[in-house]
This record gives C-alpha cells, sequence and structure tokens, in this order.
C-alpha cells in the first residue's frame, strides 16, 4: 500500500522510519531515499547499521533550496533522479519489500526529482510493495494513489520561538 505523511509538524520522517524499523524487524528488507537532505542525522546513522535496511541520499549537501544556485538545483535534482533509480532497480530485483521516500513530496513540488518516473513507479508497483512517501502539501495526483494519509498538523514547535534544530531529536 502507499502511505503519505504530510503536513507542518513534527513527525513525518520519524513515523516514516518507525516503519522501516517494524518492517526490517519482521525480516522486510528496506530501501529509504532521502530527498533534499544530506546532513547527517540520527536515523540515518542508525539505519545505515541495520543490514536489511539500504539508505539512500544524496553525499553532497547543499542546504535548504531556496539558497541553492540554478546549478545546484540541477545538480541535486540529478542525485534525487539516481537515487530514485537505484531504488527502483532494487524493487525490480526484488531486494526491497518497503520503500521509504522522505521528503520526496517537496522534490515533486519543487520539480527536483522526475516527476514521471515518481508516477511510474505508484501505477506500476507490485502490490507487495509498501511505499511510504513524506513532506508538504501533497498534490492531488499523489493523494489519489495513497491508502493512508496522514496530516501531521503543528500546533506548536520551539523553532517558532527561535529555537534551533536539536541533534538526537530534529535531526
Amino acid at each position: 500500500m502507499v502511505h503519505i505523511y504530510y503536513g507542518d509538524g513534527k513527525g513525518k520522517t520519524t513515523a516514516a522510519m518507525g516503519l522501516a524499523v517494524r518492517a526490517a524487524g519482521v525480516g522486510n528488507l528496506v530501501t529509504v531515499v532521502q530527498f533534499l537532505k544530506g546532513n547527517p542525522t540520527g536515523e540515518i546513522e542508525v539505519l545505515s547499521r541495520i543490514p536489511e535496511i539500504t539508505v539512500l541520499r544524496n553525499q553532497v549537501n547543499h542546504g535548504f533550496t531556496f539558497r541553492m544556485t540554478d546549478e545546484q538545483k540541477k545538480e541535486v535534482t540529478m542525485m534525487h533522479n539516481m537515487n530514485l533509480m537505484q531504488a527502483i532497480e532494487k524493487i525490480n530485483r526484488k531486494e526491497c519489500d518497503t520503500l521509504i521516500l522522505d521528503e520526496i513530496i517537496d522534490a515533486y513540488n519543487m520539480d527536483m526529482v522526475d516527476r514521471n518516473m515518481v508516477h511510474t513507479l505508484l501505477e506500476m508497483r507490485p502490490k507487495e510493495l509498501e511505499i511510504v512517501m513524506t513532506g508538504h502539501n501533497p498534490d492531488e495526483a499523489l493523494l489519489a494513489q495513497a491508502d493512508y494519509i496522514t496530516n501531521m498538523k503543528k500546533e506548536k514547535h520551539p523553532f517558532d520561538q527561535g529555537q534551533r534544530a536539536r541533534r538526537g531529536v530534529e535531526f
């Protein structure tokens, strides 16, 4: 089935990574693809140690998209498409039971991933493949493909009072 975790609240990635751990815990092969993220994070450090989980993410961190040059955006888009293609190849080789596409909705909305590849993946996915997508503001085409839709709504967050992200909590 297809899951979408979206919204402006904290917990989208945390929920997706929790499902990755749960799936790996019962022996499923999990592929995590992170979009728009390149900094080291606690979840990636620990997930990389679990044999059933493969993590694909950009090796170069260009920071926030609003600070990227057009050339950097092209480079990041190319890396995103390569990572997504690697995940699709793992699916085709039956080496992936659960696919986590973290922040793909934002990459999709900013045209920083091949939208046709995303739609083809969703339409042609094996029926036994579980897919989780996270991000903000999914469009109707993505929502129509989902079996689970969870909106994480922020009511209060320390960031709004100037608190910076904390290692082990936000990253």
